[in-house]
């Protein structure tokens, strides 16, 4: 469940960031389109990050050898 309320959250500050950088940053339709590729390129890689670091706690590859003592 968090992890899709997570990954709505980082879809909503996409579009967000989009409508921004159309409103903002009016320069032209190639300008435009460059920056609307940069955010939307720079939200999925930060998802993507998001994703494989919370994945990847749930079913650690290592797993911590405890001693006797512990």
């Amino acid at each position: 469940m968090a992890f899709l309320i997570t990954s709505l959250i980082f879809s909503v500050i996409g579009v967000i960031a989009s409508l921004c950088t159309r409103i903002c940053c009016n320069r032209g339709p190639s300008a435009n389109l460059l920056h609307l590729t940069l955010v939307i390129t720079a939200t999925v890689c930060c998802w993507m990050m998001w994703a494989i670091v919370y994945l990847a706690q749930m079913k650690p590859l290592i797993v911590p050898i405890l001693s006797e003592g512990e």
